[in-house]
């Protein structure tokens, strides 16, 4: 699209839609919208305009209105993803989703809310309490991240070990597709296998499908009882094979996070602590439910032999390190020399796989922390190097960090976990995916948008 073409018809219309103050194009709006938190060697491009609309039909009538005018749209909530997913990089309008924020329903009995996408994850959570229930996905950035952004990149957090990503907890959505048109899909039953799986589809597929506008999501039943412990390693390696060894107890831990020594360091260093001091690595276990005092039992059993530090029952302080774990990766916004990933393997490999990367690390001479979400193989390695760090520091980091990613894909692992493709991986996908299934998804994408004016140059090659 070229970049001198007036737009001014475009800008003067959308305000006839939404009025003055659901516009924006003041320079602070169009550059806080033209990306999110990923790190990337590519600026963005500033924006032509930002929408705020309030309602399904203004969001209908802008996307017929960019589709008139061949504009792309670029649909976002706060912009809290690490994988570029709405980052500009041609003249577009940025669809802000945050005003439509109401939970329109909750229904206690069905255990089921439905809500609009710019709702704040922690926010239905809040609202959902009274009635004894919850909303299970919890992203590190649950305080502020939208439901929709959380939809829109199958997000997951730290309770995924026991109650999966966000998928799993959606049931049906309304979704605006690139002609304008409303549909709906999914069901809003907790079972239902009529037609093709429409549903799972859209989730995850990082707006470039469609504007999801309602979502109709399964509540769970808040935990009667919560059991949080801290368990210290001499090794990292010891730390990953405690992952396996409450699995063979047949544990079923809500949240099972893995934290290495350099990022305990990091921890001790925002938070005053000393726990880098008694190991080299540490898993966090919160059991939850009924059962939650007989689990914690039988992992302290399970323990009883190994070299290791274990909470007391009742510390309050392991409650206050899974807190601490949310911020644990550093600087929210990485910068040129450091890169942090999201790669998901076998839980049976995770020992091997750490082993391996701290020895990319080596082979690079860059630094390297790992944090996991141990209990579904979901592990975070954060590269890092000092600019000043001897020949090449930003080429070493890359290369360090894609060996890393190839070290995944050879043990059976994806190139992301939660966070999506976006524009950072969409060429690793390639490395995953063969060109046939690409291709269908290409296919797929031309089918639902034909003009390719959703989110242009994100999710797939």
């Amino acid at each position: 699209m070229a970049q001198d073409k007036d737009y001014s018809v475009f800008v003067h219309e959308l305000t006839e839609i939404l009025s003055a103050d659901g516009v924006s194009t003041s320079p602070e709006d169009l550059l806080e919208n033209s990306r999110d938190y990923g790190q990337l060697a590519t600026d963005p491009i500033l924006p032509l305009a930002i929408a705020y609309p309030n309602r399904v039909e203004a969001v209908q009538e802008i996307v017929r209105l960019c589709s008139r005018h061949g504009v792309p749209i670029i649909s976002r909530g706060a912009g809290t993803g690490v994988s570029g997913g709405v980052h500009v990089m041609c003249p577009s309008l940025v669809l802000n989703l945050s005003r439509m924020n109401r939970i329109l329903e909750i229904r206690p009995q069905d255990e089921v809310a439905v809500v609009e996408p710019g709702v704040i994850n922690n926010e239905l959570n809040d609202a959902v309490a009274e009635h004894g229930l919850m909303y299970a996905p919890d992203p590190a950035s649950y305080r502020m991240s939208t439901l929709g952004g959380n939809i829109a990149t199958n997000a997951g957090g730290l309770r995924c070990a026991k109650y999966g990503v966000t998928r799993e907890s959606v049931l049906a959505l309304d979704v605006v597709l690139a002609d304008g048109q409303l549909i709906t899909i999914g069901a809003k039953t907790f079972k239902g296998v009529a037609g093709y799986d429409l549903r799972s589809l859209f989730v995850g597929s990082e707006g470039t499908l469609g504007i999801v506008v309602r979502a109709v999501l399964r509540l769970r039943y808040l935990p009667v009882d919560q059991r949080d412990m801290s368990l210290v390693f001499e090794t990292l390696e010891d730390a990953v094979e405690g992952v396996q060894m409450i699995a063979r107890a047949r544990v079923q831990p809500a949240i099972l996070e893995l934290i290495d020594r350099p990022t305990m360091s990091v921890l001790d260093q925002t938070y005053g602590t000393d726990i880098a001091e008694h190991g080299e690595a540490m898993l966090l276990v919160r059991l939850d439910g009924y059962g939650a005092r007989i689990e914690e039992d039988v992992v302290r059993t399970a323990f009883a032999e190994a070299k290791v530090i274990i909470s007391a029952p009742g510390d309050e302080f392991a409650s206050r390190l899974i807190e601490m774990r949310r911020t644990s990766r550093g600087d929210t916004k990485d910068d040129a020399y450091r890169m942090g990933e999201d790669v998901a393997i076998p839980k049976s490999c995770m020992v091997d796989y750490v082993r391996k990367v701290r020895g990319v690390a080596a082979k690079y001479d860059v630094d390297v922390r790992i944090i996991a979400h141990a209990g579904d193989g979901n592990l975070h390695p954060t590269f890092s190097v000092e600019p000043d760090a001897g020949e090449d520091p930003l080429g070493r980091l890359t290369l360090a960090l894609e060996e890393s990613i190839r070290l995944a894909l050879e043990v059976g692992g994806t190139i992301t976990g939660e966070h999506g493709v976006g524009l950072i991986k969409r060429e690793w996908l390639a490395w995953e995916q063969s060109s046939a299934v690409l291709e269908i998804q290409r296919q797929l994408k031309n089918v639902l948008d034909p003009q390719g004016l959703l989110n242009p140059g994100k999710a797939i090659p």
